[in-house]
């Protein structure tokens, strides 16, 4: 490339807008309004990706998201905490799982949307 790449967002869709946007809410993410039928949620200042009020079921439950994370047990502890699977009636959250390449949990959100959170074998 002759140039310099600077952020890459994902595009994923909610069943329920509304609720989509207070489930990442919850999860301690920062939603941020913007024109049109989405919005930017961000999970940090570098880290983001776009929701969308668009639904199609096949694409939606087929969409995952890797979050790596510096601590995968205190990443688990505090997903738990926010007591998400209780609240929504389609999130799921796994136990931490180990692998040859390092440690993951994943969490599906209301939509469907499939989240690993990982965090790799130094």
């Amino acid at each position: 490339m002759e140039y310099s790449a600077i952020n890459i967002r994902a595009f994923i869709g909610a069943k329920d807008f509304e609720e989509s946007k207070e489930f990442y809410t919850k999860l301690g993410f920062q939603i941020v309004e913007i024109p049109g039928k989405m919005v930017l949620v961000k999970v940090n200042e570098k880290l983001s990706f776009y929701l969308q009020e668009y639904y199609q079921k096949k694409w939606v439950q087929n969409s995952m998201l890797f979050l790596e994370v510096d601590n995968i047990e205190i990443c688990h502890t505090d997903l738990l905490s926010r007591d998400l699977v209780s609240q929504y009636k389609f999130a799921k959250l796994s136990e931490i799982k180990s692998f040859d390449w390092g440690r993951e949990c994943f969490l599906h959100d209301p939509s469907g949307v499939l989240w690993h959170f990982c965090e790799f074998n130094p």
